[in-house]
């Protein structure tokens, strides 16, 4: 940072790995867990699903695209970035019905303009709200397409998911699945430019799909644990791991923390007849006297949303005090009918929702931050700051 910016590989790399209020980048509590995918079961989705997405594709833009094998593996967010533009479209489609969890397309806005000239046949320089309409619409079908071949195995009906909300952002914004993930790649070719559709499948969707697909699940996995037969454990039954002699008693390998207890027979473990043992009565605080681990509970303590950044927070913010963000004044808003827009003319005019003389709202990035009132400056309009909106306002906001 010789002329003092800060560069956009130090923003992603800060926003990954600071934590603040115990939040990672991804805006999640920790690291995530770790999954196990079964990536052969969710690979044959994908290739099923490759001459569905070129239909979609041709289908909506009335050209011919071409699709390559896609590529499915288990990624994270580090991995992921690394991959992505800076700037890029994301489509968030959560899986809320039959199967639910965290559900992402992502593509480069240069491969949504060009979708959006297709469908419009009119040339497009920036990503606006018609662009991201037209790539929502696109998705919408394929996502579709998906739960058609997931519901036509016939082991889940009914699989819904949210309306899809799509955002054109810098890729270290994009709120990634949390933890492990499922990434799944559609290579799309046209005119000889090569575009790719990514899905991002959260950990809790990924198993969903999987299960619904006829696929082995971690809970799968963890289900083929060997049970332990206690029901001959007499004078010659074999040693199971470790317990203490007990006096008389042959060594029963239960390891449950007991010292040499002499030369007990009754051993006051609520009457289970194991084998030839006598009758043992087990009392309920059994997990004290037997040397038990008892977890030590607590009341979560949760951190007070008004309370000031500590200096470690203060620190990392330091880092970033140079970057630049959007600042508006919204003097109101009104809803209009399509009929009244298009009859729009010079001379119009225009009613607001807010009085005369009310407070304008003051934004940054959009989200409001504080009140003002309009002033002149030498000729220019300017804003005077009238009220900062408290932490919970905010908060309420964004909500």
């Amino acid at each position: 940072m010789s002329d003092g910016a800060i560069s956009q590989d130090e923003i992603d790399a800060l926003l990954s790995g600071v934590a603040i209020d115990g939040l990672n980048s991804s805006g999640h509590v920790g690291n995530g867990p770790t999954y196990k995918f079964d990536i052969p079961t969710l690979q044959s989705m994908a290739d099923a699903l490759k001459p569905k997405l070129e239909e979609n594709i041709n289908k909506t833009t009335s050209v011919t695209f071409t699709t390559e094998n896609p590529l499915v593996e288990q990624t994270n967010r580090d991995h992921l970035l690394s991959k992505l533009p800076e700037v890029v479209i994301g489509i968030n489609a959560d899986y809320n019905a039959g199967v639910k969890g965290s559900h992402l397309y992502l593509m480069s806005t240069e491969f949504a303009l060009k979708i959006f000239q297709l469908v419009s046949s009119e040339e497009a320089t920036e990503v606006d709200d018609m662009v991201l309409s037209v790539v929502s619409e696109f998705i919408a079908t394929h996502i579709s397409a998906e739960i058609q071949e997931v519901e036509g195995k016939g082991i889940v009906k009914g699989l819904g998911y949210s309306t899809p909300e799509t955002l054109n952002e810098s890729k270290a914004m994009i709120m990634f699945p949390q933890g492990d993930f499922v990434l799944a790649s559609y290579p799309l070719n046209y005119e000889g430019n090569a575009y790719t559709l990514w899905e991002c499948i959260g950990g809790d969707a990924a198993e969903g799909l999987t299960k619904a697909l006829g696929g082995t699940t971690a809970e799968d996995n963890s289900a083929g644990l060997t049970p332990i037969d206690i029901g001959g454990m007499n004078a010659g039954a074999q040693n199971m791991g470790g317990m203490q002699q007990m006096g008389g008693m042959p060594n029963m390998g239960m390891n449950m923390g007991m010292q040499q207890m002499g030369g007990m027979p009754n051993m006051g473990m609520g009457g289970m007849a194991m084998g030839g043992m006598p009758n043992m009565g087990m009392p309920q605080n059994m997990g004290v006297n037997m040397g038990m681990n008892v977890p030590n509970v607590q009341q979560l303590q949760y951190p007070n949303l008004q309370a000031g950044l500590n200096a470690g927070e203060q620190g990392n913010i330091s880092l970033i005090m140079d970057v630049f963000m959007e600042m508006t004044v919204e003097l109101g808003r009104t809803k209009k009918t399509i009929k009244d827009i298009l009859g729009m003319g010079e001379g119009t005019i225009i009613e607001l929702d807010k009085l005369a003389g009310e407070p304008v709202d003051i934004l940054v990035n959009h989200k409001k931050i504080a009140k003002g009132e309009v002033v002149v400056i030498d000729e220019n309009f300017g804003v005077r700051v009238t009220e900062i909106l408290s932490p919970m306002e905010r908060v309420s906001d964004i909500n």
